[in-house]
């Protein structure tokens, strides 16, 4: 994508006249301002970004942007985007969903798009329910849940989608919270820039439906010691006091405290987001408190032929060898029938 010159734009010019409708608190409004400081310094020029939603709080976010943008139909909006992006592969193609949105009704979708290496950002909410719809558990809903659709508790083990994407064959995918403005924006860009499907995992809150879902590890007391912050070709350390780290024990993630049993940084493990084999990124995405930290930043990043450009490239090649060269020779071509 070609960038225009150095602060060409501010946050404020990716701001629609829109009244934003959100629920007071919702983790959406940090999201949408990560977004706009993001394009900000990418300096895309507007007319070259588009943003597709589907169904959902969050979809309503083309609305809030002053760009291009699609709101499409629930779980769709992988399609549309997929759509956009193959017809004109100039543009900045955004895809906005949640966690229901994108992994229940649309989840045939999604990992498609993954597999495809469509070049997409996929920016996916994840509040573990459904709040537009009113509270009903969701495809990461946690195990054991009270919704209105669950009364009694769900019975079901949730995805993850950190698991989905590099199953999928996915080639990038990182993690934030939604209050962290500053990390979502450095994720923001490095998914703009990197070429193919992007997944970004928002850990987003509900503050009516789901509060406080990810306070257990994004609480500001708890948090340098219950997430950590991967950095590519930096030791997985964290802590409030960058006292602990990661090492590799056998074929499983172990943490550690830096100065017990010998443990220095020389043994911690340096963070590799491009990296080929998906091991260790799966290893990552897969860590749950309060066995792990939960890993934030990005977790792969690796390069791959995109869909868009395999698409090009076919169209390109059977246009070179085909005798079709206007529309006389396609009504021409083949068994042909002179009508009396």
């Amino acid at each position: 994508m070609t960038e225009t010159t150095a602060n060409s734009y501010t946050p404020k010019d990716f701001k629609s006249d829109q009244e934003i409708r959100w629920c007071p608190g919702c983790g959406n409004h940090a999201i949408i301002n990560a977004v706009q400081k993001a394009l900000a310094e990418l300096g895309i020029p507007k007319e070259k970004i588009a943003f597709v939603s589907g169904i959902g709080c969050s979809s309503r976010f083309p609305y809030y942007m002053s760009t291009y943008g699609f709101h499409s139909i629930h779980g769709r909006a992988t399609v549309i985007a997929t759509g956009v992006k193959v017809a004109n592969p100039d543009l900045s193609v955004w895809q906005i969903t949640g966690d229901g949105d994108a992994l229940a009704i649309g989840g045939n979708h999604f990992i498609h798009a993954v597999r495809r290496n469509i070049d997409l950002n996929i920016i996916l909410f994840n509040n573990e329910i459904y709040g537009l719809t009113k509270g009903q558990y969701s495809p990461t809903s946690k195990k054991g849940i009270v919704t209105k659709t669950s009364p009694f508790g769900s019975v079901e083990e949730p995805f993850s989608v950190g698991e989905l994407v590099v199953g999928a064959n996915g080639k990038f995918f990182a993690r934030t919270i939604d209050a962290n403005v500053t990390l979502s924006t450095q994720i923001y860009i490095e998914a703009a820039r990197h070429k193919g499907t992007s997944v970004i995992e928002v850990l987003q809150n509900c503050v009516i439906f789901n509060d406080g879902v990810h306070d257990n590890i994004a609480a500001r007391e708890v948090r340098d010691d219950r997430t950590i912050v991967l950095r590519h070709g930096q030791p997985m350390i964290f802590g409030k006091d960058n006292d602990k780290g990661l090492i590799l024990d056998g074929l499983k993630l172990k943490v550690v405290r830096l100065g017990e049993n010998g443990i220095t940084e020389k043994n911690i493990l340096v963070h590799d987001a491009h990296e080929e084999n998906p091991g260790i990124q799966y290893m990552l995405s897969h860590m749950r408190y309060p066995e792990y930290p939960v890993a934030l930043g990005v977790i792969r990043s690796v390069p791959g032929v995109t869909y868009d450009d395999a698409v090009k490239e076919q169209i390109c090649s059977v246009q070179k060898k085909s005798a079709i060269r206007c529309m006389d020779d396609l009504l021409n071509n083949g068994s042909t029938w002179k009508v009396e």
